[in-house]
């Protein structure tokens, strides 16, 4: 089923608002495609080899995405 505008709009807007968190530390996080109820992201800079990195999406991007956007079930790299 395909995603809405507004769905994909307001994700990129969350990946936004933790953007600086990421660069903070070295890194980056960028979109890439909402398939199904899965965010697909790409982690760039220092937490694209980070031990951390699974942490980082698991208990700080995807518990975001998902507490704003219920229709988002899980966050994935890409």
């Amino acid at each position: 089923m395909p995603v809405s505008q507004e769905t994909e709009t307001r994700a990129k807007e969350i990946l936004e608002q933790l953007r600086p968190y990421l660069q903070a530390d070295g890194g980056d996080v960028t979109f890439g495609r909402i398939e199904d109820d899965t965010l697909w992201i790409e982690l760039h800079g220092a937490c694209s080899g980070c031990a951390s990195s699974l942490m980082t999406l698991k208990m700080g991007i995807e518990r975001r995405i998902t507490e704003e956007l219920p229709e988002i079930q899980a966050v994935e790299m890409v």
